[in-house]
């Protein structure tokens, strides 16, 4: 069989928890989104999507020439058979593009009610090597999310052996667990990670205490505080796209559905800028610092490159905090393109002569400061709080969904 692959542009593939953040995606360039329905999928508390919601997104993002993949991704009991069959149907029903899964019965469920539903073996199945994804390319399956342990090297190998699509997350947070099922959370709180209810217990603080000492704890680390020993770093690959390319990986996915529209806008900005630049000159790509400056700009947690170059070792954890880097704050949307004045859907608290950033889905952010502003009825404010709405001079014109940020500690005392 000859496995050489044609080159072909890679995907970029962005978190939708709701509908906002799908349309910000969408609008900052990604190429296909991921969504989850109000059952079967790993975010439980993301916002997630009914059938009828579903059909209007699939309509929008299609309308922009952008796919749309269904996670139906948790792992099943009994009685969460029944009713399975009717979904996937009306998902076929709806178009989607594929479907994500990791428990063989949603595949075989699948096969009987929806045939040419496209399906997509979930990262959570732990695929880790090319004859496991030999069987899954010989049973039909689309595309293949590899495990997030896999170095390039290995992926090379892969792509290799297989013509199936490969898929893997590039960006955002990791799990101390394997592939992500872990049963600390459940253990510690009921709250099943495997079937979207993870409470976070590995970013929590820890101590050692002696059986025979009870309430006499012993930090693991040099610390009184305790030590955050299981807490993993996040995910930043924006500087190795030529690599992961040269890997065979098609598909570049951001994790995020919880997330928030902020953190999707700039990370998919940021990986759209990479990508297109790469796609111009792919022999001469070169990381732009402009690129990563965006990505420091959302909320996360030191950065890492994973699993990619070899294991992490004790580098991959951030022991300081369970918290995330937050340099700067999202302040407001425009729902709508904007010349002049602006509509402006405020999320955080705002000041009248308070510097701003205006960002655009494409372009350098634009400083500016906050001359004046004016609510709906045109009455002057000196100071706007989240959910209002107000009106303010923009410094360019501004396409819908621009997004205005705020430096942490330029706000006005």
């Amino acid at each position: 069989m000859d496995r050489k692959i044609m080159a072909q542009r890679i995907e970029l593939l962005a978190p939708a928890g709701n509908r906002e953040k799908a349309e910000v995606a969408i609008a900052f360039g990604a190429d296909a989104i991921y969504v989850g329905g109000k059952e079967y999928s790993l975010r439980a508390s993301a916002g997630n999507f009914t059938l009828t919601e579903m059909a209007s997104l699939v309509e929008y993002a299609h309308a922009a020439h952008v796919k749309v993949y269904v996670a139906v991704n948790s792992l099943l009991h009994n009685p969460e058979l029944e009713g399975l069959a009717s979904y996937l149907r009306s998902l076929a029903d709806l178009g989607v593009d594929a479907v994500i899964f990791a428990d063989p019965a949603v595949y075989a469920i699948a096969r009987e009610a929806a045939p040419d539903l496209p399906l997509h073996i979930s990262t959570q199945a732990s695929v880790t090597n090319w004859r496991s994804v030999q069987f899954w390319e010989a049973m039909g399956v689309r595309r293949v999310i590899l495990a997030r342990e896999l170095s390039l090297e290995e992926i090379q190998e892969i792509r290799g052996k297989v013509n199936v699509e490969l898929e893997a997350f590039v960006h955002g947070a990791m799990c101390i667990s394997y592939s992500g099922r872990c049963l600390l959370s459940n253990y510690m709180t009921g709250r099943d990670a495997n079937r979207g209810e993870c409470a976070q217990a590995c970013r929590w603080r820890y101590a050692l205490m002696e059986e025979k000492r009870p309430g006499h704890y012993y930090p693991v680390e040099e610390d009184e505080k305790g030590t955050y020993i299981m807490n993993s770093k996040d995910l930043n690959m924006l500087a190795h796209i030529p690599a992961m390319a040269k890997a065979g990986i098609g598909s570049l996915k951001i994790e995020g559905r919880m997330k928030s529209v902020y953190y999707v806008g700039m990370v998919v900005k940021a990986y759209r800028a990479a990508l297109d630049a790469y796609h111009a000159d792919p022999n001469g790509h070169q990381s732009r610092q402009e690129w990563l400056d965006e990505l420091d700009k959302v909320s996360h947690r030191p950065y890492t490159t994973g699993f990619y170059f070899g294991p992490p070792g004790p580098e991959g954890q951030f022991y300081v905090s369970g918290g995330y880097i937050r340099d700067y704050d999202f302040v407001g949307i425009l729902p709508e393109s904007s010349e002049g004045k602006g509509r402006v859907a405020v999320r955080n608290r705002l000041r009248q002569g308070e510097k701003v950033e205006l960002v655009a889905p494409t372009g350098a952010p634009i400083e500016f400061i906050i001359e004046e502003m004016w609510d709906e009825d045109g009455v002057a404010q000196t100071e706007a709080h989240a959910n209002q709405v107000i009106y303010l001079d923009l410094p360019a014109k501004a396409p819908a969904l621009s997004m205005l940020r705020r430096e942490v500690g330029q706000e006005q005392a």
